[in-house]
């Protein structure tokens, strides 16, 4: 089954704190049907000084469940579902992903 969501889409987020609020992922994990999204689901985690990093209070973001984020539509930003579709025939095959809103083709 081919990924909806990779690495470096663009999304927003439906339900949880951050609710509308867009941005990047960074990190999928599959298994886990989780992604790390860019300033979103920001937490602060207490950090113990080593010799390259300094002690403190930082922020970091955390893993959100995939069911909570949709891939932002490349027209007009809202969230979409999507859908694949193949192109070309014979070995020359190639399944691409749509958004279901627009119908335009998803680059990456």
């Amino acid at each position: 089954m081919a990924a909806r969501i990779k690495k470096g889409d663009k999304v927003v987020v439906l339900s949880g704190r951050d609710k509308g609020r867009s941005g990047e992922v960074i990190e999928v994990q599959p298994r886990a049907e989780r992604a790390l999204v860019r300033g979103i689901n920001m937490v602060k985690r207490h950090q113990k000084q080593t010799a390259q990093q300094e002690g403190g209070i930082i922020s970091k973001e955390m893993t959100i469940h995939l069911s909570n984020i949709a891939l932002a539509d490349p027209k007009d930003g809202k969230p979409t579902r999507i859908s694949f579709k193949t192109i070309g025939s014979g070995d020359e095959r190639k399944l691409v992903r749509v958004a279901k809103r627009s119908g335009v083709e998803i680059d990456g």
